[in-house]
């Protein structure tokens, strides 16, 4: 796939090219990916300056530089494109660069604080019983069919995420499956992706070290379903909403197109009835338009995949899948990893590990694990580093109130002091814990192995934070840790 450089300048008003008109055969801001022929974008962060890189770049067979700068200099043979904003200059040139991949495969964009990414795989697994070739971008990993590829962003940034659409493209996917979070929508990751399908879960609190109100948080979010409501070149658009999330009203007031609406509370015409929770799977009656639409056993369970579930089946409707698919799939679903997975070594009580991190997504969980537990919840968790510190004491207060055993411990500290962040979360915990017991245990691994030590036959240990995630983030790297490996071996070890 190769542009003439001249081709992309012309793209961008006010832009200014300086030396040949080379042929660009990549895009890239990653120095250590470019290859002969690419295109660098020269991107000034709070840490490093990709200025400095020029050099290197040409050496590795890059043609030309994208840069802000009035002037710059370049070893000869490197041209450079000047532009006013480099971010909106990338937006415009790396779609069409890739000749607009998203525009040839169905898009189901999947936006909301929790259920992301077992609303994707649910409507993945619906997808693919009924025979379409699916690619899944989102926060565990890349998909395409049954080929897994690692990814470090929830939604990867558009140079990224244009070269995946090009491959899933090449690779003959019928419908590509995206998370996509508030940060990609604010800072454009997405451009130039035709949306089909828009899903909305719902809003909680997270992410406001970002967006510094949830008014801005929901913005972002809506902006999914400005998106879907714009013309393309595809028909049959469609936004999937939860009629029982107030924040559904900012999703519907963007919304431009057909709108399924589901719930279980409110009248909506998608809705579950009937709901009965397990600790290994739940039965629900999915109703559509009224009637009856089947009665479901499915191998994961709580409210909020009840909710899931049916934001599934509504992506699953919008994109004409037949009933039958949907019923199969869903009797057929297992589980996410990382998702309120249980823990099996023997034990006479169970250990369920969840990606919950913020306040919703925690209480999700601990009333999920206290609807299915005869005996005590023991709860694991701490608060990440570098992220929203408002909701460190609602997490502290939440995990005292639901849990009869709480263990305060690491999380992913990041550049902070793993301990005062605990101090933190032990400011929510303090007013309302009355006379439970509750541990500080800074270290994740001790911390774990305290709280399965302390597990009885019939208690449940939830590990909430990090559900997937097979490493953590300190101050001083990043080392491998497993909340699951690391629960399995305390259990043998008891």
């Amino acid at each position: 796939m190769t542009k003439r450089l001249k081709e992309l300048a012309d793209l961008l008003p006010g832009a200014r090219l300086e030396g040949s008109d080379a042929v660009i055969t990549s895009v890239e801001r990653d120095s250590r990916r470019v290859q002969e022929g690419a295109l660098f974008a020269c991107i000034t962060g709070a840490h490093v300056d990709a200025h400095s890189f020029i050099p290197d770049v040409a050496r590795a067979g890059a043609r030309a530089i994208l840069t802000e700068r009035e002037r710059v200099e370049v070893p000869a043979g490197i041209s450079v494109l000047h532009v006013s904003n480099l971010q909106e200059a990338l937006d415009v040139i790396v779609p069409y660069f890739y000749d607009y991949p998203a525009r040839s495969m169905r898009v189901i964009g999947i936006t909301g604080t929790n259920g992301k990414t077992t609303t994707s795989y649910l409507t993945r697994a619906i997808l693919r019983h009924a025979g379409k070739r699916v690619g899944l971008i989102g926060t565990i990993q890349v998909m395409m069919e049954d080929e897994v590829f690692p990814t470090s962003n929830t939604t990867p940034d558009v140079i990224v995420m244009q070269q995946l659409l090009a491959e899933m493209r090449t690779r003959g996917m019928d419908t590509v499956i995206m998370e996509v979070s508030s940060h990609a929508l604010d800072q454009g990751r997405v451009a130039g992706i035709e949306f089909d399908t828009a899903v909305f879960t719902n809003l909680t609190q997270d992410h406001l070290d970002y967006h510094k109100t949830m008014e801005n948080y929901a913005r972002a979010k809506a902006r999914l379903f400005d998106l879907v409501s714009a013309e393309g070149t595809k028909a049959g658009k469609t936004a999937v909403l939860n009629a029982d999330d107030a924040a559904s009203e900012i999703m519907r007031a963007h919304t431009h197109c057909p709108i399924i609406a589901y719930g279980v509370e409110n009248s909506a015409a998608l809705m579950a009835q009937d709901v009965h929770l397990a600790q290994d799977g739940m039965e629900l009656t999915l109703v559509h338009d009224g009637a009856v639409f089947s009665r479901l056993h499915i191998g994961i369970t709580g409210l909020f995949n009840v909710y899931n579930v049916l934001a599934a089946t509504g992506a699953a409707l919008a994109e004409g899948l037949p009933a039958s698919d949907i019923v199969a799939a869903l009797s057929a679903f297992t589980g996410v990893p990382g998702r309120f997975e249980l823990v099996r070594a023997g034990q006479k009580f169970s250990v369920i590990v969840d990606y919950a991190h913020t306040p919703d997504g925690m209480e999700n969980v601990l009333r999920t694990a206290r609807a299915v537990t005869r005996g005590r919840i023991i709860a694991v968790f701490g608060c990440g580093g570098d992220r929203d510190r408002t909701k460190r004491p609602i997490m502290g207060r939440i995990g005292a109130e639901l849990s009869d055993i709480v263990v305060l411990t690491s999380d992913n500290p990041r550049t902070e002091d793993p301990a005062a962040i605990v101090d933190e979360v032990e400011v929510g915990v303090l007013p309302v814990i009355g006379d439970k017991p509750y541990e500080k245990i800074v270290d994740r691994r001790t911390a774990i192995f305290h709280a399965v030590g302390t597990a009885r036959a019939g208690d449940t240990v939830v590990i909430l934070g990090k559900g997937h995630e097979t490493y953590q983030i300190l101050k001083d790297g990043t080392i491998h840790f497993d909340d699951r490996e690391t629960a399995r071996e305390a259990i043998r070890g008891l």
